[in-house]
């Protein structure tokens, strides 16, 4: 078992690390103006723009924020209009339908192989409008964005988790490579294009955060280190599309390379907007702040088990929780939680999930960690292998199937033995509200599923 990942695409750009942390980045020396964040002549000809991701009075703590320095403002665009709103992608139809069975998608029916654009809404909760809930989408995508176009979400922040294949992304604030086994957070409201190296087709799974931002769970007796450490998490270093020249007054200044416009693609309320600007959004020079994208190798997650009797609760695979402001302490709009290869003994118990009813609803993506490009796990000719997901609502008992409830009552519990080496690691999105499913999705999935924890991983049609 490796404590880190040996990715099949191999890293190409270097990152700063530790999650929560203050950053100042600069792609040219010099960029970001020292103590003034509000220069009256910022270095290099550069203009100030700041993002703010919180109350501007809210918690030091927790207030999030970046100011980055710029050759041209993002203010400098045409009109929003609506775009593309006879497609399904850019206009979904409102998540509705509840279902108190256990439901499964052993594949994702996908109408066409698009970009990353073309996502498809699985259900949602609340309302991003009154920042509360969060919606979850799939993605499986063939091809490039188109040029010179870029996205955003206004709703909320994006936690993106492939199931197999790599997307190389391009934000306001630098570039990662993200490979299955790893996750990205991308904030709300944060321009980004997505390219599929060597032109592999990646696809996976979003959750998009409409209240608040995803942190650290907070360890309490555990001590100072466990689960998911923040100095494993990796954020972007400044790029920028551009040069430095020098000037009329031989001041070094900071040029954009000349394009023609770029399009602007925001998602508001689940549905697509487009507009143009004259200037490439990647002309960031450099940025300090704590309101970043980042991402994480989830390899790298320290486990916290039993090694005398007993199961410890789930929780304690959470790698990102969201807290649900105003509701008992503790509960949270999402926790994100890893489960994957583990060494595991406690003797006298049985090994496998038990029979659980839980508040919480379950939303379980089946991630490949195996880096094998021909691993038996994924099928090419599947849209999603090999599996897409199941869903445990409120209350809705799930566990083992008999076969397996049975080979686990006879096994011998007091020898450590690895679990979970088969090249599938388990990602939860755990929820406190229930998941209103889109109309594709709950007529595409199979209802009342059994045999989630089976060693084929879930039922076939």
């Amino acid at each position: 078992m490796h404590l880190v990942t040996d990715f099949a695409v191999k890293e190409k750009y270097s990152y700063h690390e530790g999650f929560g942390n203050h950053f100042r980045s600069e792609a040219v020396p010099g960029a970001v103006p020292i103590p003034n964040n509000h220069a009256q002549r910022p270095p290099l000809g550069l203009r100030t723009e700041k993002m703010s991701g919180t109350s501007l009075v809210g918690p030091r703590s927790h207030n999030l924020y970046t100011y980055m320095y710029r050759i041209e403002s993002s203010h400098e665009h045409h009109e929003f209009t609506q775009w593309n709103h006879h497609l399904e992608y850019a206009n979904p139809p409102p998540a509705k339908n509840l279902t108190p069975n256990a439901v499964s998608w052993p594949t994702v029916p996908w109408p066409e192989k698009g970009d990353w654009i073309s996502q498809r809404l699985v259900g949602s909760n609340g309302d991003p409008q009154q920042k509360t809930g969060l919606s979850i989408w799939f993605f499986n995508i063939h091809k490039d964005m188109d040029p010179q176009t870029v996205f955003s979400s206004l709703d909320g922040e994006a936690l993106i988790v492939p199931q197999f294949g790599s997307l190389d992304i391009t934000t306001e604030l630098g570039k990662m490579l993200v490979r299955h086994n790893e996750i990205a957070v991308i904030p709300r409201g944060i321009r980004y294009r997505v390219t599929l190296p060597d032109g592999k087709p990646c696809r996976g799974y979003i959750c998009e955060l409409y209240q608040g931002h995803f942190r650290l769970p907070e360890l309490g007796i555990i001590g100072t280190t466990g689960l998911a450490n923040s100095y494993d998490f990796q954020i972007p270093k400044a790029s920028f599309e551009g040069r430095v020249e020098k000037g009329l007054n031989s001041d070094q200044i900071a040029v954009a390379n000349e394009t023609s416009e770029w399009n602007i693609v925001s998602r508001l309320n689940t549905k697509l907007w487009r507009c143009s600007q004259p200037t490439s959004p990647f002309n960031v020079v450099g940025w300090q702040g704590t309101l970043y994208p980042y991402k994480y190798d989830l390899a790298r997650v320290d486990t916290i088990a039993n090694i005398r009797y007993g199961h410890a609760d789930p929780s304690v695979f959470v790698v990102l929780t969201a807290p649900s402001f105003g509701k008992a302490p503790g509960t949270a709009v999402i926790d994100f939680a890893c489960v994957g290869p583990r060494w595991q003994v406690a003797e006298g118990t049985y090994p496998l999930p038990w029979f659980h009813r839980n508040t919480m609803q379950e939303f379980v993506l089946g991630i490949i960690d195996d880096q094998r490009l021909d691993t038996p796990l994924n099928d090419p000719k599947a849209d999603f292998s090999p599996f897409a997901a199941f869903l445990n609502g409120t209350m809705v008992t799930h566990g083992p199937d008999e076969k397996h409830y049975q080979a686990m009552k006879a096994s011998d519990t007091t020898k450590p033995v690895m679990v979970q080496n088969e090249g599938l690691t388990f990602g939860l999105f755990e929820f406190e509200c229930p998941l209103y499913l889109t109309d594709w999705a709950f007529e595409s999935a199979k209802q009342n599923s059994k045999r989630q924890f089976s060693g084929q991983f879930i039922e076939t049609k």
